[in-house]
């Protein structure tokens, strides 16, 4: 199997106790996280070759940070030491009707401060099968979007499979700095994660004008989204239905070759941890891809996956392929615990 490169910043979480707020805590539950770090976990427990592309402090926390890539099988070749501290986030847990509240502290991070002639990107991307980074990176920082550009552009002229999630964070920029940075981006891309708001507010897409049913929305969405950027061959996203913060339906969304597929809808009920849902779902679509798995069974596997990821605590998915397989042939639209 080829190797899988992600780029991306592991982070440190802090999340309250259920039921306690961020401003009365004094307990706090600690977990390593990022996007591209849970793929890259997620993608190691399914087996494959996986190698994560970061900076982190040289310190307790850098060091605990690689230990967590580490144990469960993702390669840290391409993780350099420097800087003087680890991104951070805060996790206020949502619980019935009050929604999880994120407060960020990674300015300046060791990450943030990684530059393009620092990173090899001929030698880490030879030889790979695909490579994953998503929207929150160059986010970060300007050298940092450079070097996802730069990325993408090595990735495509070595012949190398390119996946990209929106993964819009308002906190982190606004709208008009992502879609012009995303414009720039998407042309290198071959697998997407986007949904209609992504089209309409990023790509500048119309809406539609009439009265259509969900998934044909979501079609004519990815039409237009195919007719600008011909070159991305898959687009996925999820329809998720919260009827409260400890509970959600979900359902899978799969486009290739101007079809869509869906899975069923699963309805999760209690939610242990939401954090890291739509990774899984990602890992779980690129899964399919690389397996060669049809659209069908790739989007019920990445549904499956992303409703199982719901009920462990902690950013990453900690199911493996014959884990989420068994779940899907249990039939069952509930979790079971």
């Amino acid at each position: 199997m080829k190797k899988i490169v992600t780029l991306g910043e592991i982070l440190l979480r802090l999340s309250t106790v259920t039921g306690e707020r961020l401003s009365q805590s004094s307990e706090l539950s600690l977990h390593y996280g990022g996007a591209e770090a849970n793929v890259a976990v997620s993608l190691a427990n399914f087996g494959y070759n996986v190698y994560f592309v970061s900076k982190i402090p040289e310190n307790p926390l850098g060091l605990a940070a690689e230990r967590h890539l580490r144990s469960f099988g993702v390669r840290t070749d391409y993780v350099q030491k420097g800087g003087e501290r680890i991104g951070t986030y805060y996790l206020e847990s949502g619980v019935g009707e009050r929604s999880a509240q994120v407060t960020y502290d990674r300015k300046h991070s060791s990450f943030s401060q990684i530059f393009i002639e620092d990173v090899a990107l001929s030698e880490i991307l030879e030889g790979a099968g695909l490579f994953h980074v998503s929207g929150i990176t160059p986010a970060l920082s300007e050298n940092v979007r450079k070097l996802t550009l730069v990325a993408l552009q090595k990735a495509k002229e070595l012949g190398v499979k390119t996946s990209f999630d929106f993964n819009y964070r308002a906190k982190l920029w606004s709208q008009q700095e992502a879609g012009a940075a995303f414009a720039e981006l998407l042309p290198y891309v071959d697998i997407c994660s986007c949904g209609e708001l992504d089209a309409i507010h990023f790509l500048n897409i119309d809406k539609v004008d009439h009265v259509l049913q969900k998934n044909e929305q979501l079609e004519y969405y990815y039409e237009k989204i195919n007719e600008k950027y011909p070159n991305i061959k898959y687009l996925y996203s999820t329809f998720r239905n919260v009827i409260s913060a400890s509970h959600n339906r979900l359902q899978g969304n799969f486009y290739v070759n101007g079809q869509l597929y869906q899975s069923k809808e699963y309805d999760i009920n209690p939610i242990v941890d939401r954090v890291g849902g739509g990774d899984a779902y990602s890992s779980g679509v690129l899964c399919g891809i690389i397996d060669n798995m049809t659209p069908q069974e790739t989007v019920s596997f990445a549904t499956a996956a992303s409703a199982l990821k719901h009920t462990v605590h902690g950013d990453s998915n900690l199911f493996s392929k014959a884990e989420i397989k068994g779940f899907i042939e249990n039939d069952s639209g509930k979790i079971v615990r």
